[in-house]
């Protein structure tokens, strides 16, 4: 081949693989939503039998299909009474708009959601978000055991003074409150400066916590106002809001000057980073602990949006207590000692 029709060659094998990647994807996702489909059909006539012949019967019916279908998967007594409570789960409160959702991710992430949500609303929440942000059955199970359901949206801001619709909807929607950054080992005396360093280390953890859209853009990022240096803690932007986040870090309750100081921030990044295009900077201000009505007066008559939320982190023990503490060896011989006097009582 000459160079020309090498490279006519490279561009057309690239064409070529990108069309058996999407069949793949393609036939991977028939499988999976007749996989589903299967499941959720078998839960209903295990439900439907259950009241006349009592649940004892999954165990026989479940040796009854491995002994038939032997080399299929999925039909342990066990997967049978997941799909029973795949479908008593929904069946109420299904829409096919939610049955088209629950055939888009894996078996084991249904089992997760429906076993461990309260709701069909609270399941399909997760399953939107399960589908919006690629999550594994890892950050899926993270998500549910931190409660993203009741976080979600659960900031004190004022976004509805301070955003048009439906931008003020959707800032409100992507703040949490609280954050748990369970990622980060800290004592409650350590300085802001040392949470930012270690949410920057982890920042795959910690953009997984902030949620999809969260572009880091820098750490104490600088910025020269009439002659000052003014240093940001930590300074996003959001592909989806398409505006920046300017996010303060407080390992301390909060204090209403707390918000004057991020309004200013706010009102630079504006004024010296914002593009024609992007739509008011916002600011998240992040504290160990607040009490929501200062926050709300805090808040209320500024003209920056802000929200406030608490976060919490792994609390390591200060060097003077672990000291204090026994270690697994005298743990141990304190224990043969108390173990050997009460035989001899």
């Amino acid at each position: 081949m000459g160079n020309i029709l090498d490279n006519d060659y490279k561009s057309w094998i690239v064409e070529v693989k990108l069309k058996i990647r999407s069949a793949q994807m393609k036939a991977a996702w028939a499988v999976n939503a007749a996989l589903i489909e299967f499941y959720w059909d078998l839960g209903n006539m295990i439900s439907d039998k259950q009241t006349a012949w009592g649940t004892k019967f999954i165990e026989q019916l479940s040796k009854d299909l491995q002994s038939e279908f032997s080399d299929m998967k999925g039909l342990s007594a066990s997967n049978l009474k997941y799909c029973r409570g795949f479908y008593q789960f929904y069946q109420n409160g299904i829409s096919q708009q939610l049955v088209d959702q629950l055939k888009l991710i894996p078996w084991g992430h249904n089992i997760l959601i429906f076993t461990k949500s309260e709701s069909v609303s609270e399941a399909t929440f997760y399953i939107q978000q399960t589908i919006e942000n690629a999550w594994g059955r890892e950050s899926l199970a993270l998500q549910i055991k931190t409660n993203l359901y009741q976080r979600q949206g659960m900031s004190v801001n004022n976004f509805s003074n301070t955003l048009p619709a439906p931008m003020s909807e959707l800032a409100e929607q992507t703040l949490k409150d609280p954050y748990h950054f369970d990622f980060v080992g800290m004592s409650v005396t350590m300085k802001e400066r040392d949470l930012e360093n270690q949410l920057v280390k982890h920042i795959s953890k910690f953009l997984l916590e902030l949620g999809k859209g969260f572009a880091f853009v820098g750490q104490q990022y600088h910025l020269a106002i009439a002659n000052q240096d003014y240093y940001i803690d930590l300074l996003f932007y959001h592909i989806k809001l398409k505006c920046f986040v300017v996010i303060e870090l407080k390992n301390s309750r909060f204090m209403p000057e707390y918000a004057g100081k991020i309004n200013f921030y706010l009102s630079a990044v504006d004024t010296l980073l914002k593009q024609a295009d992007d739509k008011p900077s916002i600011g998240i201000l992040l504290c160990r602990d607040k009490n929501n009505i200062e926050a709300e007066f805090a808040l209320r008559d500024m003209g920056k949006p802000i929200g406030v939320s608490e976060f919490s982190f792994t609390e390591i023990l200060p060097d003077e207590l672990k000291s204090s503490l026994p270690t697994i060896e005298e743990f141990e011989e304190e224990f043969r000692n108390l173990n050997s006097s009460i035989h001899e009582d």
